[in-house]
This record gives structure tokens, sequence and C-alpha cells, in this order.
């Protein structure tokens, strides 16, 4: 009948019959379709469309989601495909959901202390500290993604803090 569909073979009686039992024409696009509405109601939820392959609860919606990452990297989605996820906010990078949390932290942390240079050694810091350190390093070898250097040098990031010390202390007229 799809076929015969497709190919435009199918008397509108017959189609109009077919309609009326719910018969689906495109069982491709039907289940990306309820996989979509899966993923509002999910967002509606959850406030976030990032849903995990390894939440049991989410299992096969999480594979959906990640099969869609794939597909987007690979341009095999279309642009309505595409529009329809963007609608509801959809990360196509988890990895960048993750940059962005612990960024808005560090910028929380600069709002507070006026610096961004973390101290490893007060408890409550350790994972923003452990990141911190991981963006120099990265840095330092080359290894960062250049909007994620231009966001931390929007808020004064000092990359090497070793080096601003001790231009600070050849600064004329400080002791």
């Amino acid at each position: 009948q799809r076929v015969l569909y497709k190919k435009n073979a199918l008397s509108s009686n017959h189609i109009q019959q077919l309609n009326s039992i719910g018969f689906i024409w495109d069982p491709l696009k039907h289940a990306w379709n309820q996989y979509f509405d899966q993923l509002c109601e999910f967002t509606a939820q959850n406030g976030h469309c990032n849903v995990s392959h390894h939440d049991e609860c989410n299992k096969s919606l999480g594979i959906w989601v990640h099969t869609q990452r794939m597909a987007h990297k690979k341009n095999t989605l279309s642009s309505n495909q595409i529009q329809q996820l963007d609608s509801i906010g959809f990360a196509w990078d988890p990895r960048e959901i993750s940059w962005n949390g612990t960024f808005y932290q560090l910028c929380a942390f600069k709002t507070r202390h006026g610096h961004c240079n973390v101290s490893q050694y007060v408890p409550r810091n350790e994972s923003l500290c452990s990141w911190v350190i991981n963006q120099r390093l990265l840095y330092k070898r080359n290894a960062l993604n250049s909007n994620y250097i231009h966001k931390m040098n929007s808020i004064g990031f000092v990359w090497d803090p070793c080096e601003n010390l001790s231009r600070a202390k050849h600064i004329p007229g400080k002791t």
C-alpha cells in the first residue's frame, strides 16, 4: 500500500479507507514523531532535553536522543527535524552543557570573590578547582576549544596564575 501510495497509484477511495483505520503511511516519520513527543514530555517534566541512555526509566528515549546527535553530526537529519529539536532547546553536544554549567559556577565564584583563582584547599571548591586546573592544562597544550577560551577570557580568567603573581611583584611602587 505504501509503495503504491508513493507512486500515486492508489485511488482516493482506497486512501480514504486506509486513513479511516489509522493507517501509517510513513512508519519512520511516525516513530520519529512519537519519540519527539516523548522528548517534549521529558523536557516539560525535567526542564532539559538531556536524556541519558543509561537512565533505565528512559533508556529507549535516551538511545533515540543519542541517535539524533549522531545523525546531526552526519548531516542526516532533515532541516525540519533539526528545527523541531532546536525549538525545545535540544543540546547537540552534551559535553558543552557540562562545560557551560561549570563555567557558570566559575562566574558565580568570581562574582563572590572578585577573581577566578579557585583554591584547592577549600573542600567545597574541589571539583571547580579541578575543572579550572584542567582548563589551564588544556589551554597550555593548545587543546581547548577556541569558544571556551573566548568565554574564559571574557571574564578575565588568568591562564597562568604564577606568571600573574611574578608580574605583580615587579610592579614599580609595589612592595
